[in-house]
């Protein structure tokens, strides 16, 4: 993280500085078309949305692969608790929770993720609860592999992505009370995570899951088995084309239904996340426009577009920040302002 980011954030405690850079890092690595939006943002806000994402990507890789980012008690663990399965996972997640929990409390931890997240959800007052809802939903993919109804993936994703969105509000910001935008947020969390559904279902058939609902596979005479068949052989079912189509048209529903909620963002938070919009969208496309071959490899959104589509975005966020010079400085620190983190997490 750059030093002009830490200091406009009001960030000073060369700990914390280091903690929030560790985050960055895991933004800029893995989750390229997000950290491309983040750029868009005010700087002072830029370090709160990737303590966000950095701890989201640990618990997440704790969930998939125990590897180098998943903490030091899930690397102890070695081979051996990774191949055990699920209890090794389980139990890194506890220990990630309970140290969440205590450095919430004011209690310190060793985790750089951690203490990120919990400086961050104390200045933009983030409330607790959607941190536990988020890793209710990650224990959830230890033993769920599949989901019978759409109305059941949504209240995986309500953990999984929704809380995403609603965790990114206060650092955003807004123009209208809180709580008006938060459905919005959360629909815009569910789109984008529905989208990486669709693009990823090859990637989550070989870690078992399938997370395109049942029903609407089972609507164009689609089942698990056909799916590891196609997986397996490098073959096309015009079937599973056919449902790979309903699963976007979905997508698309919950993006139409988000895209009001970025004019109730404040001006200098929009660009960055209506650049999100269109980027994560264009993954739908990338999608389209390779045949629906998402079981054969990942569609990816070229560099022409994407600098497009950034290029538009910086010019947005120029202007914005002109408009709205007032807007863009951290909140207080910690010790200055109300938080709803110190209560006990459930």
């Amino acid at each position: 993280m750059t030093d002009r980011e830490l200091d406009a954030a009001g960030i000073s405690d060369p700990a914390l500085r280091a903690d929030y850079t560790h985050c960055r890092r895991l933004n800029a690595r893995h989750g390229r078309t997000y950290f491309l939006a983040t750029r868009l943002l005010p700087a002072a806000r830029r370090p709160a949305v990737h303590a966000l994402y950095g701890f989201a990507r640990h618990a997440d890789d704790i969930v998939d692969d125990l590897g180098a980012d998943a903490g030091p008690e899930a690397r102890a663990a070695g081979p051996e608790a990774r191949a055990a399965g699920p209890e090794a996972r389980a139990a890194a997640l506890d220990a990630l929770h309970r140290r969440l929990t205590a450095q919430l409390r004011g209690e310190p931890t060793a985790e750089p993720v951690v203490r990120a997240l919990a400086d961050t959800a104390a200045r933009y007052a983030v409330e607790p609860a959607l941190f536990t809802d988020f890793m209710t939903a990650m224990r959830d993919d230890l033993t769920v592999t599949d989901y019978p109804h759409y109305a059941e993936l949504r209240r995986y994703m309500h953990g999984s992505a929704a809380v995403i969105g609603l965790q990114m509000l206060p650092v955003l910001g807004t123009v209208v009370p809180r709580a008006e935008a938060a459905p919005y947020a959360a629909d815009l969390g569910v789109a984008f995570q529905l989208t990486n559904f669709l693009r990823d279902v090859g990637e989550d058939l070989d870690r078992g899951r399938v997370y395109l609902p049942a029903d609407l596979l089972a609507a164009h005479g689609v089942d698990r088995d056909l799916l590891e068949w196609s997986r397996r052989t490098g073959r096309r079912d015009p079937a599973i084309t056919a449902a790979l189509i309903a699963a976007a048209r979905l997508t698309r529903e919950v993006y139409a239904r988000a895209a009001p909620g970025i004019d109730l963002l404040e001006p200098v938070s929009r660009p960055c996340v209506r650049t999100a919009f269109v980027l994560y969208g264009a993954i739908l496309d990338a999608v389209a426009d390779d045949g629906y071959a998402v079981l054969h490899r990942r569609a990816v959104v070229g560099r022409g577009r994407r600098a497009a589509v950034a290029a538009r975005g910086l010019t947005s966020a120029f202007l914005a920040r002109l408009a709205h010079r007032d807007a863009c400085g951290p909140p207080p620190p910690p010790s200055h302002r109300p938080s709803t983190t110190t209560g006990r997490v459930r």
